[in-house]
């Protein structure tokens, strides 16, 4: 996804935004505050992108790696109960002779752009049913979503209320155990905004299987926890402390109520990571290629 420089009206309305408190029921400060400055940088050059195809291409590889890949993508739209505007949905299967576990890519922001495609893909190539809906569906110019929205996409999904979310993402959970080759088990991932949206999707869905949360933040009731009952993965950059300042919360209330919380930080890596691979001096590719494989053991794990 081409990252577009924020002037600097933009930077302040977008931090406003940012710090203007929860967006769904639980939920700590929008995690995704720390890129307003990494949002007015430019895409690194296509040169640099990853080159380890075992994890997600970085946001400057995704277009090319999406092109090359031989599996099986679509676009689906959602009916959502109380809404007449549909999710538009990217969904990619794996290449495998049984069923698979069903996982929901909740978005950064940003929206639904071709990194999180990117990372759907990679999931199917690990052997998921990939679901990656748009929430920001039927919130653009004309009815549209993410691209129609374009550098708004980042004032808009403040406005998202917790129902439309939790609506939503109920919605694509229930498509994706409808499909024939999904396994009935599902999971959930997301980053950064979304990263906290699929912890707190934990506590709000109790038939979920696991959760990865990908530096989000953690809810900061510490009654929310009661409610989980999927087993939940953290993956944390290092450099990372506003964010990482509410994993005590989440650890203490996990493991007061006997629920399954796995945090990893990951040294020297800077929010947003796994989007951005070249940054932070090689520390995101290292944490990159440590976080990804042990999102996919977590998954094959519990969504066997």
């Amino acid at each position: 996804m081409k990252i577009t420089t924020l002037t600097t009206t933009a930077i302040a309305t977008m931090y406003a935004l940012l710090t203007a408190g929860p967006a769904v029921a639980q939920q700590a400060a929008d995690p995704h505050a720390g890129h307003v400055q990494e949002a007015a940088k430019p895409a690194a050059p296509a040169a640099q992108a990853n080159i380890n195809e075992k994890v997600p291409p970085d946001a400057t590889g995704a277009p090319d790696a999406l092109k090359r890949s031989t599996r099986h993508q679509e676009w689906v739209d959602i009916k959502v109960a109380g809404s007449t505007a549909p999710l538009k949905t990217f969904v990619v299967y794996p290449e495998r002779k049984d069923k698979a576990g069903v996982v929901i890519i909740i978005h950064e922001i940003f929206g639904l752009s071709d990194w999180v495609r990117g990372v759907a893909d990679q999931l199917a190539e690990d052997g998921f049913i990939a679901i990656a809906p748009d929430l920001l569906s039927g919130k653009g110019p004309n009815g549209g979503g993410t691209a129609e929205l374009a550098d708004k996409a980042t004032q808009v999904i403040g406005t998202l209320t917790p129902g439309e979310i939790l609506a939503g993402l109920n919605a694509v959970r229930e498509y994706g155990l409808t499909l024939p080759a999904a396994n009935g088990k599902t999971g959930v991932v997301g980053y950064c905004w979304g990263g906290s949206q699929s912890f707190n999707y934990a506590v709000n869905q109790p038939a979920l299987n696991a959760a990865v949360v990908y530096y989000g933040s953690s809810p900061a009731d510490p009654a929310a926890y009661a409610k989980v009952s999927a087993p939940v993965l953290g993956l944390y950059g290092g450099n990372d402390a506003r964010v990482n300042a509410t994993i005590p919360t989440a650890e203490e209330n996990m493991k007061k109520n006997g629920k399954s919380y796995q945090p990893n930080i990951l040294d020297g890596a800077g929010h947003g990571f796994l989007r951005q691979q070249t940054g932070a001096d090689g520390a995101n590719m290292k944490a990159t290629e440590k976080a990804w494989p042990m999102t996919i053991e977590f998954f094959r794990t519990h969504l066997k």
